[in-house]
């Protein structure tokens, strides 16, 4: 089993910045990548960001050249750097691991940590 925490969400105004952390316990040894989804209300769930092991990495279009994500082996964190922050970015957002990179997400979720962004 893997244990996912989450942290770093809140309220910031659009233009801000914010950055998430989640941090990976457990059976870490099987993660080969992680991934970042948001779900704003009424919406599908959608892909963030991946990164993985072998420190390749994905955006959606809707946050390229504005989000970061990044890994601290060390500390079995994985960061995800949100600047320039828009109203549609609000939503929650979820870290996501798993053993393999597919269309489907990992088996592995943290709680989700809420990210409001005011215009």
């Amino acid at each position: 089993q893997v244990q996912l925490v989450e942290s770093g969400g809140g309220l910031v105004q659009a233009g801000g910045s914010l950055r998430l952390s989640c941090e990976a316990s457990g059976s870490i040894f099987s993660i080969y990548v992680m991934n970042w989804y948001r779900q704003a209300p009424g919406k599908q769930r959608e892909l963030v960001a991946r990164i993985t092991n072998s420190g390749r990495i994905n955006y959606a279009d809707s946050v390229k050249d504005r989000f970061t994500i990044s890994r601290d082996n060390a500390k079995n964190t994985v960061y995800l750097q949100m600047n320039s922050l828009k109203p549609e970015d609000t939503a929650v957002y979820y870290c996501n691991a798993g053993s393999t990179v597919g269309v489907y997400p990992g088996a592995y979720w943290g709680q989700g940590t809420q990210v409001t962004v005011s215009s």
